[in-house]
């Protein structure tokens, strides 16, 4: 998929900034904290878990990745620069990498729609894709089975 901006503009910026300022919110920022503190599955169980309603970290979940899905679609619909949008906001990367293996299971646990637009980002931004390659590095996800 061809990206539809060139270059990023003042409009870009402005709106980097506000998804920018709505992770800070309060809520948002403690759903983010959970997942990153308690949610590193190693198995597709644990991938799954927080679709269910019951789990602990169900409404974190639902939040966070709702979120990135949101933000990244805008890149994907060329609503801002894509790769300047990825540069800058990696952190749902960081979460990607982490259910990459298990992105089918998630989606026939949940909704066929889960993770699509940041695999789109991890996959078709130059951006993403360093990102994704440095993180499975650091994390040693690299070498990890696919489930």
């Amino acid at each position: 998929m061809e990206l539809p901006k060139d270059l990023p503009d003042h409009h870009d910026a402005a709106l980097i900034l506000k998804a920018y300022e709505l992770r800070r919110e309060p809520v948002m920022r403690e759903a983010r904290q959970a997942l990153t503190t308690n949610y590193w599955p190693l198995t597709v169980e644990e991938a799954v878990a927080p679709t269910g309603r019951d789990h602990p970290l169900n409404a974190a979940w639902r939040q966070v990745t709702g979120y990135w899905e949101m933000v990244y679609g805008m890149g994907k619909h060329g609503i801002v620069h894509a790769d300047y949008l990825v540069e800058n906001s990696g952190e749902g990367l960081f979460l990607y990498v982490r259910v990459e293996p298990f992105v089918k299971e998630i989606r026939a646990a949940s909704s066929p729609r889960a993770f699509v637009n940041t695999e789109w980002a991890a996959q078709e931004t130059e951006a993403g894709r360093q990102s994704m390659a440095s993180l499975r590095t650091r994390f040693g996800l690299d070498a990890r089975k696919r489930a």
